[in-house]
C-alpha cells in the first residue's frame, strides 16, 4: 500500500513551526509496512490544496492530509476536499451538539459561532469525533478508489485520529505485513568510501534495503526489511548486517543504533572501568555527550574542561616545560592531560584533547588541528586529528575521535595514529 502525507498550513512554508507530523506519520505507517512514498507541504490556499490533493490522490492509494480543520477563514481543508470530491458541504447537527458541550465543559463560556464551521463534512464523506480538540476528522473515498485521511494539524489531536482511526483501518486493509529497519553506525569513515565498500549490496538488495546517512561526523547504514512478521523482516536483515559488519569491520561502533556516548557507557559498564575527561578545545562536549546517558554516574568520574594555559598548569598540573617546548597543541601537552587527570580523577581510563577550533590558529597550530591522547593502566595512546571546517564541525569531530578511540580501546581494537578521512 502507497502512502502519501500532505501537510497544509502557511506557517509551515514560512519556517515558524517544523513539520513534526509527517515525521511521526512516516514511522508509524513503515510500522505497519505502508510505503510513504512522498510527502508535500502546501500553504493556505484552495486551489493549492486542491491541487496537491489531486496529485497526491494520482499516485498513492492513501492520501493522509493533517492542518486547515480549524474554525478560522484559512482553515479550508474541509472545502478543498469537497471541490476534489465534486460535492458541496453538509450540516451536521450532531457534530454542533458535541461542540456546544465542549465548550461548556472548557467553562470559557459560549462557543464562538465561527466554530460551526467544524460541523460541515463534504457530502458523502465520514467524520470522525475527538476526545481532544474541536476538529473532526474526515473520511472521504474518492472515484478512483483512493482514501484520503484529514486530521487536524495540532499534534495531539492528529495523534489520535490516527491511533484511533487511521492506523487500525490501514493495518486491516494492508493485511500482515510489518516493517522492520535496523541501523549500523560509523564513525572514522566517510560516506562515499562506505557508499564505495557496499556498493554490490546496494545495487543487489531492495528486501532488505540499504540507505546512507552522514550526520554529525558519522555515517548511519539502515537496513529496511518488510515480511509478515516482525521475526521475519529481521531474519533477513541479519546475513545483510553481518556482511557490513565484516566489510567495514571496526568503524562500525554499533548495530542497534545506539549513540557512540551510549556504546561507550555500555562498554565501560561491562568492564567495571570508569572514565575521566580532560578537555580544551571542545570546552565541557565531552561530558555533556557522556553525561546525557542514564546511569552514566556508574562510569564516569568527571571532566576537567581546561580551556587556557593558565587552567592547564593550575588545574592539572601541566609543566611548563611542556607547554614552552612543544606547545598546549601537541601530542606531548595531550599526553600529560590525560595522565594528571587520570590521576586527579582515580579513574581507570582518561581522554584529553587540545587542539585548535578555529577560525584563528591558536597554540602556532592551524585551524582544525587536533591531538588525542589516552592513557590507562596498560596503555598510553596519542593520535593526530586534521579536521577541516567551521567550528562547530571540528568540535563534534574531535568529539567523535574522542569517545571512538575510547571505545576502540574498550573493544581491544587498533588504535589510529594519525588522521583518518572523515
Amino acid at each position: 500500500m502507497k502512502a502519501e502525507i500532505v501537510a497544509v498550513g502557511t506557517e509551515l512554508l514560512l519556517g515558524q513551526i517544523a513539520n513534526t507530523n509527517a515525521q511521526w506519520m512516516s514511522e508509524r505507517l513503515a510500522a505497519i509496512g505502508v510505503d510513504v512514498l512522498h510527502h508535500q507541504v502546501v500553504g493556505d490556499n484552495l486551489d493549492r490544496i486542491v491541487e496537491a490533493l489531486r496529485v497526491a490522490s494520482g499516485r498513492a492509494d492513501v492520501v493522509l492530509v493533517t492542518g486547515g480543520l480549524g474554525p478560522t477563514d484559512d482553515d479550508i481543508t474541509r472545502d478543498a476536499l469537497a471541490v476534489l470530491l465534486h460535492v458541496g458541504l453538509e450540516f451536521h447537527p450532531e457534530i454542533e451538539t458535541v461542540l456546544r458541550e465542549k465548550f461548556a465543559s472548557f467553562g470559557r463560556g459560549a462557543m464562538p459561532e465561527n466554530n460551526l464551521r467544524q460541523a460541515e463534512v463534504p457530502v458523502g464523506a465520514r467524520y470522525v469525533v475527538p476526545t481532544r480538540g474541536t476538529a473532526p476528522g474526515i473520511v472521504a473515498d474518492l472515484r478512483d478508489g483512493t482514501r484520503v485521511y484529514a486530521m487536524a494539524g495540532v499534534p495531539l489531536e492528529m495523534v489520535e485520529i490516527m491511533e484511533g482511526t487511521v492506523l487500525p483501518e490501514l493495518a486491516a486493509a494492508a493485511g500482515p505485513s510489518t516493517l522492520v529497519s535496523r541501523v549500523l553506525r560509523c564513525t572514522g569513515i566517510g560516506e562515499s568510501r562506505v557508499a564505495e565498500i557496499l556498493t554490490d549490496l546496494f545495487d543487489a538488495s531492495s528486501n532488505p534495503s540499504t540507505a546512507y546517512l552522514a550526520t554529525g561526523g558519522e555515517v548511519k547504514i539502515r537496513l529496511s526489511a518488510k515480511a509478515a512478521t516482525a521475526e521475519e523482516a529481521d531474519a533477513l536483515i541479519a546475513p545483510l548486517a553481518d556482511e557490513i559488519r565484516r566489510r567495514l569491520g571496526d568503524v562500525v561502533f554499533t548495530s542497534t543504533d545506539e549513540s557512540l556516548e551510549e556504546a561507550v557507557g555500555r562498554l565501560l559498564r561491562a568492564s567495571g572501568r570508569t572514565l575521566c575527561f580532560a578537555e580544551s578545545l571542545t570546552g565541557g562536549g565531552l561530558g555533556a555527550r557522556i553525561t546525557a546517558v542514564p546511569g552514566s554516574s556508574d562510569y564516569f568520574a568527571g571532566s576537567a574542561v581546561v580551556y587556557t594555559v593558565e587552567a592547564k598548569e593550575r588545574i592539572l598540573g601541566v609543566s611548563r616545560e611542556t607547554i614552552d617546548a612543544w606547545g598546549v597543541v601537541s601530542e606531548a601537552c595531550a599526553r600529560e592531560m590525560a595522565a594528571r587527570a587520570r590521576k586527579a580523577f582515580g579513574s581507570d581510563v582518561a581522554l584529553a584533547v587540545t587542539g585548535s577550533a578555529g577560525p584563528e590558529s591558536h597554540g602556532g597550530a592551524g585551524p582544525g588541528t587536533v591531538w588525542l591522547a589516552l592513557d590507562a593502566d596498560d596503555t598510553t595512546h596519542a593520535r593526530l586529528l586534521i579536521a577541516p571546517g567551521e567550528r562547530v564541525r571540528v568540535r563534534r569531530w574531535t568529539e567523535q575521535a574522542g569517545l571512538d578511540l575510547v571505545r576502540r580501546y574498550l573493544e581491544g581494537a587498533v588504535l589510529p595514529t594519525s588522521n583518518r578521512p572523515i
